[in-house]
Protein backbone atom coordinates (compact mmCIF):
# COMPACT_ATOMS: atom_id res chain seq x y z
CA UNK A 1 0.00 0.00 0.00
CA UNK A 2 1.19 3.10 -0.83
CA UNK A 3 1.15 6.52 1.33
CA UNK A 4 -1.68 8.80 0.05
CA UNK A 5 0.95 11.80 1.13
CA UNK A 6 4.15 10.86 -0.53
CA UNK A 7 1.90 9.89 -3.89
CA UNK A 8 -0.19 13.26 -3.84
CA UNK A 9 1.22 16.38 -5.74
CA UNK A 10 0.88 19.37 -5.42
CA UNK A 11 -1.83 21.35 -6.74
CA UNK A 12 0.10 23.64 -9.42
CA UNK A 13 -0.98 27.42 -9.38
CA UNK A 14 -0.05 30.44 -11.47
CA UNK A 15 -1.22 33.91 -11.29
CA UNK A 16 0.05 36.56 -14.92
CA UNK A 17 0.66 40.10 -13.66
CA UNK A 18 0.71 43.01 -16.22
CA UNK A 19 2.14 46.38 -15.88
CA UNK A 20 3.01 48.97 -17.84
CA UNK A 21 5.23 51.77 -17.08
CA UNK A 22 3.40 54.91 -17.42
CA UNK A 23 0.29 53.61 -17.66
CA UNK A 24 -0.54 51.74 -14.77
CA UNK A 25 -0.39 52.95 -11.20
CA UNK A 26 0.58 49.13 -9.84
CA UNK A 27 1.11 45.74 -11.35
CA UNK A 28 -2.66 43.94 -12.25
CA UNK A 29 -3.97 40.18 -12.36
CA UNK A 30 -4.60 39.40 -15.90
CA UNK A 31 -4.61 35.50 -15.66
CA UNK A 32 -4.82 33.14 -12.86
CA UNK A 33 -5.38 29.44 -11.67
CA UNK A 34 -5.04 25.85 -10.74
CA UNK A 35 -4.34 23.01 -12.62
CA UNK A 36 -4.60 22.46 -16.19
CA UNK A 37 -5.41 26.52 -16.26
CA UNK A 38 -2.14 27.14 -14.27
CA UNK A 39 -0.28 24.84 -16.87
CA UNK A 40 -1.53 26.57 -19.92
CA UNK A 41 -0.67 30.36 -18.35
CA UNK A 42 2.75 28.61 -17.92
CA UNK A 43 3.28 27.50 -21.48
CA UNK A 44 1.64 30.48 -23.07
CA UNK A 45 4.26 32.86 -20.79
CA UNK A 46 6.78 30.48 -21.89
CA UNK A 47 5.75 30.38 -25.80
CA UNK A 48 5.99 34.62 -25.52
CA UNK A 49 9.38 34.13 -23.36
CA UNK A 50 8.02 36.12 -20.62
CA UNK A 51 10.05 34.90 -17.27
CA UNK A 52 9.08 32.85 -14.74
CA UNK A 53 9.20 33.12 -11.25
CA UNK A 54 7.65 30.69 -8.22
CA UNK A 55 6.52 31.92 -5.44
CA UNK A 56 3.92 29.85 -4.02
CA UNK A 57 2.64 31.97 -1.24
CA UNK A 58 2.93 35.12 -3.28
CA UNK A 59 0.62 33.15 -6.07
CA UNK A 60 -1.88 31.99 -3.51
CA UNK A 61 -2.17 35.46 -2.25
CA UNK A 62 -2.81 36.82 -5.47
CA UNK A 63 -5.11 34.26 -6.92
CA UNK A 64 -7.73 36.00 -4.39
CA UNK A 65 -7.63 39.08 -6.45
CA UNK A 66 -9.99 39.84 -8.89
CA UNK A 67 -9.09 39.99 -12.47
CA UNK A 68 -7.90 43.17 -14.30
CA UNK A 69 -7.42 43.93 -10.17
CA UNK A 70 -4.05 46.25 -9.16
CA UNK A 71 -2.30 44.67 -6.61
CA UNK A 72 -2.72 45.97 -2.72
CA UNK A 73 -0.24 48.25 -1.42
CA UNK A 74 0.45 45.33 0.94
CA UNK A 75 1.88 43.45 -1.55
CA UNK A 76 3.92 45.80 -3.53
CA UNK A 77 7.21 44.91 -1.95
CA UNK A 78 6.96 41.34 -2.87
CA UNK A 79 5.69 41.84 -6.18
CA UNK A 80 8.76 44.68 -6.73
CA UNK A 81 10.92 41.77 -5.90
CA UNK A 82 9.71 39.46 -8.56
CA UNK A 83 10.11 42.30 -10.97
CA UNK A 84 13.09 43.39 -10.04
CA UNK A 85 14.16 39.52 -10.79
CA UNK A 86 12.54 39.52 -14.32
CA UNK A 87 13.97 43.03 -15.22
CA UNK A 88 18.11 41.24 -13.80
CA UNK A 89 16.48 38.68 -16.34
CA UNK A 90 16.10 40.92 -19.22
CA UNK A 91 19.20 42.74 -18.55
CA UNK A 92 21.09 39.49 -18.57
CA UNK A 93 19.42 38.28 -22.28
Amino acid sequence: MKDMDNTKEKIKRAVALQYERGKDRAPRVVAKGKGLIAQKIIEVAEEHHIPLHQDNELAQVLEALELETEIPTELFRAVAEVLAFIYRLNKKM
